[in-house]
């Protein structure tokens, strides 16, 4: 059971940031309707002060018909994955809530996106009328596990802002 965190040291919050800023791919996590989770692998781009995580999917995602539902999420980003057991590993995971953002009237988030993956011009652009639309999760507390500079106790419990 997670228990709210201590303030974190300017440390442990400068690594977090600079973990889920440099990496570009998450695992997120959403619930079924039948209470098991499932897992998917998306593209993000994260802003903080607020802690927020942007996504775009398709409608049809399961991951988007559970956010629908149930906005529980959860997701872990890895930053420099080590290649084998006992060499040291740093990454951050999250829980939170997500929701499904408009169509329209969202423009710098647009931009915020397509400013970090071109290649997203054509789906941004196209929204409402395309089949995707953009997700947004307000993460509550985060997690940073870095057994490179908290050698003796990696894990830190950080709460969103």
């Amino acid at each position: 059971m997670w228990s709210p965190a201590t303030v974190p040291n300017v440390r442990e919050r400068e690594l977090l940031e600079e973990y889920i800023a440099g990496a570009g791919l998450m695992q997120l996590s959403t619930v079924c309707a039948d209470g098991t989770p499932v897992v998917c692998t998306v593209w993000y781009v994260p802003s903080f002060a607020p802690d927020r995580m942007l996504f775009i999917s398709r409608q049809d995602r399961v991951h988007s018909r559970n956010i629908r539902r149930n906005p529980a999420v959860a997701g872990a980003v890895l930053a420099d994955p080590p290649t084998e057991l006992g060499l040291t590993g740093r990454g951050v995971s999250f829980t939170g809530r997500a929701a499904e953002l408009p169509g329209t009237g969202i423009d710098a988030k647009k931009r915020a996106f397509a400013a970090r993956w071109p290649r997203s011009t054509g789906v941004l652009g196209a929204m409402p009328d395309c089949a995707s639309r953009m997700y947004e999760i307000a993460v509550e507390r985060w997690v940073l596990f870095d057994e490179e500079n908290f050698r003796e106790s990696p894990r830190r419990e950080i709460a969103g802002q």
